[in-house]
């Protein structure tokens, strides 16, 4: 029974493991999104900072990227900056991506 009970806990660490470099991912995902987006709304410094920490917050109202997606978008609108769905999501596609990939290198 010992090593089913092993290999349990190994299983349920992993799991763990991923949540919590899922999770990092996301928040990065959304700090980058953030500052792309405060570069188009004109925000530099740390107006630029408070901003993507505004995006990487929005991400809590509700599972999905719907709640990032409507932040960005309804900034975007407000400050009648012409930007389509389409390249907000594919830019949330790209920085997914980038992300990814600072979190595996240790970034």
């Amino acid at each position: 029974m010992s090593g089913f009970d092993d290999r349990k806990k190994g299983q349920e660490g992993k799991f763990a493991h991923d949540q919590e470099m899922e999770f990092k991912v996301m928040v990065r995902r959304n700090k980058l999104l953030g500052g792309w987006a405060a570069e188009l709304l004109g925000k530099t410094g740390s107006d630029a900072e408070a901003y993507a920490k505004e995006v990487i917050i929005s991400d809590m109202e509700e599972k999905g990227d719907e709640d990032v997606f409507r932040k960005v978008r309804g900034d975007l609108d407000a400050a009648n900056v012409e930007m389509s769905d389409h390249r907000i999501r594919r830019q949330m596609e790209e920085l997914l991506a980038v992300a990814r990939g600072q979190i595996a290198a240790g970034e």
